[in-house]
């Protein structure tokens, strides 16, 4: 399964976070609005409502040239009384990825049966920008992918 930047967008490593938070089961409210990734002709906007009823809906475009590539719906809310991100690919089959550690800057999912990447991670750095990770075995070794994001009005 492929995730985009921000689904993929959001592994940092629960070791990066140590002791600070615990997996809850309310979503960060400061994933909210819009966020994008800009290289190049790629454009990744990333866009989460506010929080109501303990849920988050998302939806992330990834477009090249006014092309849209790839696209995903995601859902963060409680499952069987854990956090749960549900990622939704462009024609994919849905993968949940349960919280290991949630706190004021950073927030952790692992699905350890997922092909990869089996640790989602998104990290707050200030009002304006975040940084998503993915991570997980890629032949054997682990591999990382950081999608840095800036916060921009939603469209």
């Amino acid at each position: 399964m492929r995730l985009t930047p921000l689904a993929i967008g959001l592994l940092l490593g629960a070791s990066a976070l140590g002791a600070q938070g615990s997996a809850t089961s309310e979503p960060p409210r400061w994933l909210a609005g819009c966020w994008e990734l800009r290289v190049g002709a790629r454009v990744v906007l990333e866009q989460w409502m506010a929080p109501e009823g303990g849920v988050m809906l998302g939806m992330s475009r990834t477009s090249v040239r006014d092309t849209v590539r790839e696209w995903e719906h995601l859902y963060l809310g409680p499952r069987a009384g854990v956090l749960t991100y549900v990622a939704r690919p462009s024609r994919q089959a849905e993968t949940a990825f349960g919280a290991v550690d949630v706190n004021d800057s950073a927030v952790v999912f692992e699905n350890p049966t997922h092909d990869f990447p089996t640790r989602i991670l998104y990290r707050r750095r200030g009002a304006d920008s975040l940084v998503a990770r993915i991570e997980g075995l890629r032949n054997g070794q682990l591999r990382g992918i950081d999608f840095p994001y800036r916060r921009v009005g939603c469209p």
